[in-house]
């Protein structure tokens, strides 16, 4: 990867649970609004639908204000709906992208969750992300009487429904596990051929590869991929007539926490920017609670990031 000018930044919005009560959502609807204000780029929400007592399997998070990842999470961690969620944000917002990371596709019938992101897609005037994903979590699938193992047989047919659902009118799909004909799919999202779409994952697998090249806008790995392992993609973006140019790719900086009481630095995260940009990361997502405990610093935080990241550039 090579560089590629000036960097988007994406405040991570529904893991901040210790800068806002988790049941108090207009607190991050309002978050959002600052990050506009602030100059910052999108918001970022992330889903469970429930978690079951495997969700900590690996160890909870010893700091509360870490990433959440597989395996790391109380059960009771609050995940709000991110579609109602970022269906308020784009209301009150006119410039800020609220990004879907991740949408769990398989835990819902791909008619349903096209309409509903049609619809959020018009709400926010074509700034829309959504990442489709299947997600980790095998206590969930079966919370809701679906195949875990079939996982990613079903998110593929959820996105070449979704085409299909998106752009004809009447709309037909034959799967295996889905199938409709004469559907009418009213109204269609802003953008002809749907919102901007990101993959990733915990590495740049075949699967991952592969939707990219079909489907994606973006790419959203769970880590920092190097050049080798992003060099199948290249090629394969190439042979589909694709520039890898045209793909967002999505990094992001986290902190040295000093224990697991406190967050920790912003400069010292900072840092690792600039090697992000050189490898040609177009897009740096923070999360603010890793930097601050207090709400009200929030808006100075970003600001102090963006006009880093400015002066970067």
């Amino acid at each position: 990867m090579s560089g590629r000018g000036a960097p988007r930044l994406v405040l991570v919005l529904t893991e901040n649970w210790t800068l806002t009560p988790p049941r108090d959502l207009r607190a991050l609807v309002r978050m959002a609004q600052e990050a506009e204000d602030a100059g910052i780029d999108g918001v970022m929400l992330s889903e469970h639908v429930v978690l079951g007592p495997s969700s900590g399997a690996n160890g909870i998070m010893g700091n509360p204000r870490d990433y959440a990842a597989p395996g790391n999470q109380d059960p009771a961690t609050p995940w709000p709906d991110s579609i109602v969620l970022m269906s308020a944000i784009a209301a009150v917002t006119e410039r800020l992208r609220p990004i879907g990371a991740a949408i769990i596709a398989p835990l819902r019938h791909p008619l349903l969750l096209a309409h509903q992101l049609a619809a959020l897609d018009l709400v926010s005037e074509g700034r829309l992300v959504v990442q489709p994903t299947v997600s980790w979590h095998r206590d969930e699938y079966e919370a809701l009487g679906v195949p875990f193992e079939r996982r990613g047989e079903l998110l593929d047919e959820h996105l070449a429904a979704w085409r299909a659902a998106w752009t004809q009118t009447p709309a037909a799909f034959h799967g295996r596990h889905y199938a409709f004909d004469d559907v009418y799919l009213e109204p269609k999202p802003y953008r002809p051929d749907g919102p901007r779409m990101w993959f990733g994952g915990i590495d740049v697998a075949p699967w991952i590869l592969r939707r990219l090249v079909e489907y994606g806008h973006g790419l959203h790995p769970f880590g920092q991929p190097t050049a080798e392992q992003i060099a199948p993609l290249r090629a394969a973006m190439a042979a589909a007539g694709r520039d890898f140019a045209e793909l967002e790719v999505v990094g992001g900086i986290r902190p040295r926490f000093p224990d697991d009481e406190h967050p920790g630095d912003l400069d010292e995260a900072a840092e690792a920017i600039p090697a992000q940009l050189e490898a040609g990361y177009t897009t740096i997502c923070f999360k603010p609670s890793m930097f601050t405990d207090d709400p009200g610093e929030v808006p100075a935080l970003c600001r102090r990031l963006a006009a880093r990241v400015e002066a970067m550039a």
